[in-house]
């Protein structure tokens, strides 16, 4: 019998294609028993060749051939040749070559194709199931990969190092846990634990998930440790940010002669810039030019990477200078360093040079000019790189106009935002999810769920970061219900085991009062981060909920984690609350014993701790024990207005007015908060001249807009020392809508003063918006008991005892000491 086979046509659309396709069709004719049958490929020849049935296993190892060239190059297209080459002879059925062509279609990226190719397979042997779980894993599909696996073993075959070793990897990406430890025990079981592949996989596997010393044991219990082994211990203690013993691990691979690999050093390097240790980087970088990899790209690249990040930015600069050869990353490599120290001239200038070296950017490259635009302020430099990626045809690269969307909303024109987002011809969940937060960034909350909205019905799946930025615009009451439908999603979709989405979802709940909601989503996630502690403690301190915040400090100290400083600041502002100087003074020797006693909020909530109990000299000794780091390196005002806070309620006016001159020179500028002190300050040492002044500043010197507060303040001032008319009149010319506070403020002054006409009035302005305010009721009282008025003040109590408003009795607590 003999058979024909045409061969491969060539299209006339890419000379390189053409070249590349002929030399694939040339190769599959090799192993034809005669080569003068082979005619000349000239376009629309469809020739045939005659074939012995004999042929056909060097057929076979031609279209493998052919097959894993077009792995090689990565080409989808000629590989779809051979697959047509595979079907049209009748080898469809044959595992040698359908697991050929599986591996070229998980390389070049097809994972669909290479399902279809798998499913179609008659008799899957290992090598299937391998390639098949391999390239699942490699193509990002981590679960599915898992899936294959588990259906590999109930297949009944024996998992070798190389599935085994894309599962842990796997496993490594997921986090999952006990599914690795189940792993490492298979390969325990089948005796394959001491495999190079498999060690490597296993270092990685512990190192990603933080578990040195199991890493460290799995390196141990290699015989013979390669260079990847050696790597991977590398790559794991520096991922682990444990860069002294990756950098004895690099030195005794030296002292052993180990050679060295490109790998080795890419490691080293990071670990110097994690570290920021120039003197270790200016050690491998010697060991670099003994070496042979001295002039790989990649290695310079990260060499110069490691310059920038450990502050020597001019030996980075001298270093690609020097370079004989710069390709597209090394350009990013500098642009991106000098960007990061700020340096904007330089980094538009090296932009500027490698335009003339006729170098086209990525999308790298804009979307890092363009992110400098938004941290500088630079609009006009920001309009013209968005030029630039239209003339290079990037304007619509998902990273491009991500990038732009938030330089626009930074700069607060969302209108621009909006016409870079809809004029994406493809919107990935990154470009959706800045849209989002480009909204919330200026206060559109409608928006941002509206598009959320729109993203959801278009069939875009969200991910954990579109959920915790849309839960963000659902934090208030009247968006209550959109939150709870939210969670059901959220539930529905799986992300409610992601701390992110958990902290966000305990946030929400918190902020419109739901702390019921909020403690069963916090006790219902199966792993807890130190963000997830912080939303549930802060929730229950901004509630009022003191005791119940010391629990959960307690119950967090019992699972062997550190509390931060936001987790510390609340437990001492839960402590103030509750009146109790021992608990505060022992969440003072935690904070001490952590090491957090420099923290700005930290150390301002343990002045205000150390205020409130009565005892102002440890206020003092914090703040000075502060003071020095919070002036030269944080430049944050907060410290500061705990003090002059702490000194107002004690009545050390003059020493809350000497710290604020003391911030004046020492160039920190005030805020809003500080203000509020400050005034306050004035009102304990009855300086309303001066308290006027300091208001009049805030906007005159300073260039800011008085806040509400600084209002009530104000109002405060004048009310208690008796010009209570200018009070009223500041209150009726104030920006803002007057709230009960305010009132109440002008209605404390009168009850002082004795003034019943202005004091009826802020009592009317308080009852029409509470209308059953006991306190309101009780000033009001005893302003008409003073001036005599008893008609009145039994009217008023016989009203207050019709609406239940009786005087509670007061209470004292004293805190003792060795009192059982």
């Amino acid at each position: 019998m003999r058979i024909k086979i045409p061969f491969i046509l060539v299209s006339h659309s890419s000379h390189k294609n053409c070249q590349f396709l002929s030399l694939l069709s040339l190769k599959f004719c090799t192993g034809l028993r005669t080569l003068g049958q082979v005619y000349a490929l000239r376009p629309n020849n469809n020739k045939h060749v005659s074939l012995e049935p004999h042929d056909f296993d060097k057929i076979c190892l031609s279209c493998s051939y052919l097959l894993s060239l077009s792995s090689k190059s990565k080409s989808p297209m000629a590989g779809a040749h051979g697959h047509a080459q595979i079907i049209k002879y009748g080898f469809i059925k044959n595992t040698f070559l359908l697991n050929n062509l599986l591996v070229m279609y998980s390389k070049c990226h097809c994972l669909g194709e290479a399902r279809k190719v798998f499913d179609q397979i008659p008799d899957r042997n290992l090598v299937s199931w391998t390639s098949m779980i391999t390239g699942t894993v490699q193509n990002g599909e981590l679960v599915d990969g898992l899936f294959l696996f588990l259906e590999m073993k109930r297949g009944g075959f024996m998992a070798n190092e190389f599935a085994l070793g894309s599962v842990l990897m796997a496993c490594s990406g997921l986090e999952a846990l006990n599914f690795g430890f189940s792993l490492h025990g298979y390969a325990l079981k089948i005796g394959i634990e001491l495999n190079l592949f498999v060690g490597c996989a296993l270092l990685d596997f512990y190192g990603k998930l933080r578990l040195i010393s199991m890493a460290e044991h799995i390196f141990e219990s290699i015989t013979d440790p390669d260079v990847a082994c050696w790597n991977a211990l590398v790559a794991c203690y520096v991922n682990n940010r444990v860069a002294e013993k990756a950098f004895m691990a690099v030195s005794f691979m030296h002292k052993q002669n180990l050679q060295l690999d490109q790998f080795t050093f890419l490691v080293m390097l990071k670990a110097c810039s994690i570290s920021r240790n120039f003197d270790s980087g200016r050690q491998v970088h010697a060991l670099i030019i003994q070496s042979r990899v001295r002039k790989g790209l990649s290695v310079l690249n990260s060499l110069i990477d490691m310059y920038f990040k450990t502050g020597s930015s001019l030996w980075g600069m001298a270093l690609f200078e020097k370079m004989e050869e710069r390709d597209i990353i090394s350009w990013n490599t500098v642009i991106a360093g000098l960007a990061q120290i700020g340096n904007k001239k330089e980094a538009v200038s090296a932009f500027k040079k490698m335009l003339l070296e006729r170098i086209r950017p990525n999308h790298v490259t804009l979307s890092l000019l363009i992110r400098l635009c938004s941290s500088n302020g630079d609009l006009d430099l920001g309009f013209q790189i968005h030029g630039h990626a239209y003339h290079h045809t990037l304007a619509d690269d998902s990273h491009i106009a991500v990038s732009l969307i938030h330089m626009y909303a930074t700069f607060g024109i969302i209108e621009y935002a909006e016409c870079v987002f809809k004029c994406m011809n493809f919107r990935s969940t990154n470009t959706w999810n800045e849209m989002i937060s480009g909204y919330l960034m200026n206060q559109r909350g409608i928006q941002a769920l509206r598009i959320f909205s729109k993203m959801y019905n278009s069939g875009m799946k969200p991910n954990e970061f579109t959920y915790s930025s849309v839960l963000g615009a659902c934090s208030s009451h009247e968006y209550s219900k959109m939150g709870t439908q939210l969670q059901a999603t959220i539930i529905k979709s799986g992300f409610d085991s992601y701390c992110f989405v958990g902290s966000s979802l305990i946030y929400s709940y918190s902020r419109f009062g739901s702390i019921d909601d909020a403690l069963r989503v916090f006790y219902d996630m199966e792993t807890l981060d130190l963000v997830c502690w912080g939303a549930m403690v802060s929730g229950l301190s901004r509630h009022g909920f003191f005791h119940e915040v010391l629990e959960l400090l307690n119950q967090l100290r019992e699972e062997g984690e550190k509390p931060d400083g936001s987790i510390l600041s609340s437990a001492l502002n839960a402590s103030t609350n509750l009146a109790s100087l021992d608990q505060s003074k022992g969440i003072h020797a935690l904070v001490l014993k952590i090491g957090l006693e420099r923290d700005v909020f930290v150390a301002s909530a343990t002045i205000d701790m150390y205020a409130k109990c009565g005892d102002i000299s440890s206020s003092r000794l914090a703040f000075y024990s502060a003071e020095k780091t919070i002036v030269d390196n944080e430049r944050d005002p907060v410290l500061y207005n705990a003090m002059i806070m702490a000194c107002a309620h004690h009545g050390l006016a003059e020493e809350a007015l000497q710290l604020f001159e003391k911030m004046e020179k020492v160039s920190l500028e005030p805020n809003n908060a500080t203000f509020m002190a400050v005034i306050s300050a004035c009102a304990h040492l009855g300086l309303v001249r001066e308290g006027c002044q300091y208001f009049d500043s805030i906007k005159s010197k300073y260039g800011s807009q008085p806040s509400a507060k600084n209002y009530g303040c104000l109002v405060d001032l004048l009310g208690r020392f008796g010009f209570l008319k200018e009070a009223k009149s500041v209150i009726e010319s104030m920006p803002f809508e007057p709230w009960p506070e305010v009132w109440r403020c002008l209605l404390s002054g009168c009850r002082i003063h004795g003034n019943k006409e202005l004091g009826e009035i802020a009592a009317e302005k308080i009852l029409k918006i509470i209308p059953d305010d006991r306190a309101t009721f009780l000033l009001l009282l005893n302003i008409y008991n003073r001036e005599g008025n008893w008609e009145d003040a039994e009217r008023l109590r016989t009203l207050m005892e019709e609406r239940g408003l009786k005087k509670k009795p007061g209470h004292s607590r004293v805190e003792t000491k060795g009192v059982v």
